[in-house]
């Protein structure tokens, strides 16, 4: 059954999340990247929304052009292009890798190819700017808002589609989930892995490309239009993309690891995921960039080296955190966390058959620091991202504001769904280990 509250929460999404998005670059378009000037200018009659909308840049042919080859190219490097960088990148793992199992008991094939996709796209992305010279390097942010009109057309076609799919003709009927309320399963989703054939699938596809994969292209373009406009590049321009590039190159080096989280695991494909990759990811998440155009900044050395340090210490406990709790499910206990063997709660839980099976859960290392420590990783290098923009304007903080309350919500998710299943094991666990994000605060 949908709650009240989960209820109002969807409807409120669907219908201000896209006018969010337009705001934001609506406001670097027309307002150099002020949020409360266009407030100001329609409460004081200054200007009505039709005078906004009208300076808007339409939807024009080359933007639909652009970002149709953009998806298509994707797509091919996706399905049609088997991973090799496995045989040659020691310690990487792509190629044919399964998925968690899934409520039905389906255990899902993928083929990880994300991060020789990025190279491949990268690699022409430079071929082009200093070669072949076939489009300017600024062609992202000379489109950028025609392209959001693209972006935004894709995410609501496969959002629409991935819902009929599920009534009408899903890949698997057993990992169907319709709750009766139209709006929470056009939302949320309806199939857990909605598929085309037998490597194109939805979810994986849609959650690492073509959003991802053009994050760090997006950025260039933003540093090839700071270079146009002023004559360089800003070193806090420089560290948006150097510090975005390695979370970037981090999610797809992991990407086999990434078909054990929440995103794969849990969550159904709908608008939720299907928008939200296709518009919010690509056009909220490089907010730092796009300001930097607008405001450059060229801050002080002992400034710059704080952020990158901040930025690089938040990607080390990110990337340990789950280093660790990855060894410790692979031996199933039997490593070492800091020269030590793990200490471990043991748990059991009941599956809906009613076969009982044991789990363990690690207080050792930085799970015993706190119990989602890797998100306080995560949160450091988002508030490096903004600390690069300095403190002028708060658009480009709009991004640690939403991950702090994105991954507090997944704290409480992740928590809500543990207690479920472990029961008081999962009490005995919370006394072990009593704090979610911050060690003696929260």
């Amino acid at each position: 059954e949908v709650d009240w509250f989960s209820l109002a929460s969807i409807l409120f999404l669907l219908m201000f999340a896209p006018l969010i998005v337009y705001y934001f670059i609506m406001s670097c378009d027309q307002y150099q990247c002020s949020l409360t000037d266009p407030v100001i200018d329609l409460l004081m009659g200054n200007k009505h929304l039709s005078d906004i909308w009208n300076k808007t840049p339409p939807l024009t042919y080359r933007a639909a052009a652009i970002y149709t080859l953009w998806v298509t190219f994707q797509v091919v490097l996706y399905v049609f292009i088997p991973d090799f960088c496995h045989k040659f990148l020691p310690g990487y793992v792509g190629g044919v890798q399964e998925g968690a199992v899934t409520p039905a008991g389906v255990v899902n094939k993928y083929e990880i190819n994300g991060l020789q996709a990025w190279i491949i796209t990268h690699l022409l992305w430079f071929a082009n700017a200093y070669y072949f010279h076939w489009f300017s390097p600024t062609i992202i942010f000379d489109n950028w808002i025609p392209l959001l009109w693209c972006a935004n057309i894709l995410g609501y076609v496969v959002s629409t589609f991935a819902m009929i799919k599920g009534y009408l003709f899903p890949t698997n009927a057993k990992d169907c989930k319709f709750t009766g309320n139209f709006f929470y399963d056009y939302m949320m989703g309806i199939e857990f892995n909605p598929r085309i054939g037998k490597w194109f699938d939805f979810k994986l596809f849609f959650n690492g490309r073509p959003g991802i994969v053009a994050w760090t292209l997006i950025n260039l373009s933003y540093a090839a239009k700071q270079q146009e406009l002023y004559g360089q590049v800003t070193n806090s321009m420089i560290l948006v993309n150097v510090l975005q590039g390695i979370y970037v190159l981090d999610f797809f080096w992991n990407e086999a690891w990434y078909l054990k989280t929440i995103d794969i695991c849990h969550d159904h494909f709908g608008w939720y995921l299907g928008w939200g990759d296709c518009v919010w990811l690509p056009y909220l998440y490089t907010l730092q960039g796009l300001y930097l155009v607008y405001h450059p900044v060229q801050l002080c050395t002992a400034n710059a080296m704080g952020i990158l340090i901040l930025g690089l210490i938040g990607y080390y406990i990110f990337r340990t955190t789950n280093h660790q709790k990855d060894l410790f499910r692979r031996t199933n206990g039997n490593c070492k966390i800091w020269g030590k063997k793990p200490e471990y709660i043991e748990c059991s839980y009941m599956s809906v058959d009613g076969t009982k099976f044991y789990s363990k859960l690690m207080t050792s290392g930085f799970w015993g620091w706190a119990r989602h420590f890797n998100y306080t990783g995560d949160l450091m290098g988002s508030l490096a991202y903004c600390l690069a923009c300095g403190f002028e304007h708060i658009l480009p903080y709009f991004y640690i504001i939403y991950m702090t309350i994105l991954l507090t919500h997944r704290c409480l998710r992740d928590e809500h769904r543990c207690l479920s299943k472990y029961g008081k094991d999962w009490k005995r666990y919370t006394a072990a280990v009593p704090y979610r994000l911050l060690p003696g605060l929260f």
